[in-house]
């Protein structure tokens, strides 16, 4: 059945149809109210004018379709198809940015709390997102201070013989090591960061004074000093503390700029009526989605909107766009269900409202500027998109990348550069031979030289880096990762950047790596870092095999040892330089007998 009979039979449900290319790839997915209807008016007389129909129907040769019960079931099925697929003719939200949620891991024999991007069905809790992605770094940088409850990478299903740092400063309670806290003690400090996570600050208080009255009680006063420590910490930060139940003056606002099949659009986050945050998009070449009949604003934030919002734990009360299109209803209500109340979507016409949207827009036109017309961003930027990016605690001063180099398993080095304040700092490069390695094992020789180097800094008391980076993939980095676990150093962050797909993988996020857009300034310095690596341990594992392949030679004569042959290549400066020296010059390096061995080794005759 070829592609226009296949139409006659389509019902007049609604349901979603997906267009197939000539490899049976989805080209295109789109909903409608009648299946019927809305694919045969792809074939009414001028539809096919336009450069994205045109393109469409020569390329489709199949189509498939999935009949829903109504209009949102189709919308709520296009845009998971959308996501799946990644159809080449359908708007697609390219970047994949969104806002930490704090996780408290309460399925762990020890539960943890740290800030994450993904949210998982893996029985633990999930509080946010937080605007902006400082304030949830703030949030847990504050429940390891004063409730003690850790976010470390280490595996607290079993003990280990000591405690890392973070005990003794006293930020854990140390449920890695024995002995070190009760299960009922460490149970008590959990429920308590659950009410503080989940904005029941007057419960957790009123918790907090009845266990500060009974160690009173028991006369253990620095236990009842602790708590009421803890009172005042709670009370102070209830009404700063910002969560996503947040609702009233809560709004998104969307605004654009267009220009050359290049667009630019800005997203910025209100909260209590202020800007706390901003999000950026950028598609590069929009001419196969907006055709000979120019950009249609309405098209794309229709598509934009359901990538951003739909499924989401999280949706503002009120969302502004700059124009109406023609499903916004059935999206406010899609919306509306799933989170338990009304969420509208306006397109303001004057006042206030609109000279935000085009406050928004006039941001829009500074980041197509900085983004298509290379307007090269501030360091600083640079720095806090890098921190933002992979989630650092704070902002990145200092990065130490390592690398491997050698060739099957000969001559295995190493190198270290770093970047600090905005530029490489050569005369902190430092180069290792591994020497405890053998043959070809990549993931022990970065275990050796990231061991050697960050024992040298505890020994000598020096400041680990903002950021240590890894050259490889996630192997590489699980071996480094161990190395610092060996020396007792936690919560240290630690990256990896794999060669060919330059995916940034984050110590204990492994399954959640950074995809950078490949025009990102952040994907540009770790690139930076990473390939000044590799040139640095290429470089030096050239000239170790040299000076190896130099020396073999000359060791391979009768009576030539290993001091001879450095005296030798220091004299005359090359193994070639040897070759070619006659007697009279070789013996005034070597003695005669050592000369003519030399001699007779390269074919040459020995005067008598």
């Amino acid at each position: 059945m070829d592609l226009h009979q296949k139409i006659r039979t389509l019902p007049t449900s609604p349901g979603v149809y997906l267009y197939k290319n000539a490899e049976g790839e989805i080209i295109y997915v789109g909903k409608a109210n009648s299946l019927r209807a809305r694919v045969r008016s792809y074939f009414l007389e001028g539809a096919a004018d336009n450069a994205k129909t045109g393109s469409l129907l020569r390329e489709a040769v199949d189509l498939d379709y999935i009949v829903v019960d109504n209009e949102k079931e189709a919308l709520a099925l296009e845009n998971n198809l959308i996501k799946q697929k990644k159809p080449r003719y359908n708007i697609l939200l390219r970047d994949d940015k969104t806002y930490p949620y704090i996780k408290l891991t309460i399925g762990e024999r020890h539960p943890r709390v740290y800030p994450t991007r993904r949210l998982r069905r893996d029985g633990s809790l999930y509080f946010g997102p937080y605007f902006p992605t400082s304030l949830a770094y703030r949030i847990v940088d504050l429940i390891h201070r004063h409730f003690l409850i850790p976010s470390c990478k280490l595996d607290l299903n079993r003990y280990y013989p000591r405690p890392c740092l973070q005990y003794y400063i006293g930020r854990c309670l140390g449920p890695c090591v024995e002995g070190l806290t009760t299960p009922e003690r460490y149970a008590e400090a959990v429920h308590d960061v659950r009410l503080f996570l989940e904005g029941r600050g007057a419960d957790l208080s009123r918790s907090l004074q009845q266990r500060m009255a009974a160690a009173a009680e028991r006369q253990q006063y620095e236990l009842a000093a602790k708590y009421r420590d803890l009172i005042s910490t709670v009370e102070l930060l209830d009404k700063k503390q910002r969560i996503a139940s947040v609702e009233g003056d809560d709004a998104d606002v969307f605004g654009y700029h267009y220009e050359n099949e290049m667009l630019a659009v800005n997203l910025f986050h209100m909260r209590g009526g202020k800007i706390v945050d901003r999000r950026e998009f950028f598609w590069e070449d929009l001419s196969a989605m907006v055709g000979n009949a120019g950009f249609q604003p309405g098209e794309f934030f229709s598509a934009l909107l359901k990538q951003v919002y739909l499924d989401q734990q999280y949706v503002p009360h009120t969302i502004y766009v700059a124009v109406d299109f023609e499903d916004r209803v059935t999206l406010e209500e899609v919306l509306s269900e799933g989170q338990k109340r009304r969420v509208q979507i306006h397109v303001p016409q004057r006042g206030d409202k609109r000279s935000l949207i085009d406050l928004v827009g006039q941001n829009a036109k500074q980041a197509y500027d900085q983004r298509f017309r290379v307007m090269k961003p501030a360091a600083k930027a640079i720095q806090e998109a890098l921190q933002d990016a992979l989630m650092l605690p704070e902002l990145p001063k200092r990065i130490e990348c390592f690398d491997i180099s050698h060739i099957q398993g000969a001559e295995t080095v190493a190198s270290m550069v770093v970047w600090e304040d905005g530029k490489m700092k050569k005369s902190d490069y430092r180069k290792f031979i591994i020497k405890g390695v053998e043959g070809v094992d990549d993931f022990a020789s970065m275990r050796e030289v990231v061991t050697r180097r960050y024992k040298r800094v505890q020994e000598e008391k020096q400041t680990m880096p903002s950021l240590v980076l890894i050259d490889g993939g996630i192997g590489q980095l699980h071996a480094a990762a161990q190395a610092l676990e060996t020396l007792g150093i936690i919560n240290q962050p630690l990256a990896s950047i794999a060669k060919r797909e330059e995916i940034i993988y984050v110590q204990g996020q492994e399954d959640e790596p950074v995809v950078l857009d490949r025009h990102s300034p952040v994907l540009h310095l770790v690139q930076l870092v990473r390939d000044e690596a590799h040139r640095f341990a290429v470089t030096f594992h050239r000239k170790r095999r040299q000076m190896r392949d130099r020396k073999t030679e000359l060791l391979d004569i009768p009576g030539v040892g290993e001091r001879t042959t450095n005296r030798l290549l220091q004299h005359f400066g090359s193994l070639q330089a040897v070759k070619e020296a006659d007697a009279a010059a070789l013996a005034s390096v070597v003695s005669r007998p050592q000369a003519d061995a030399i001699l007779r080794y390269f074919g040459k005759e020995v005067s008598r």
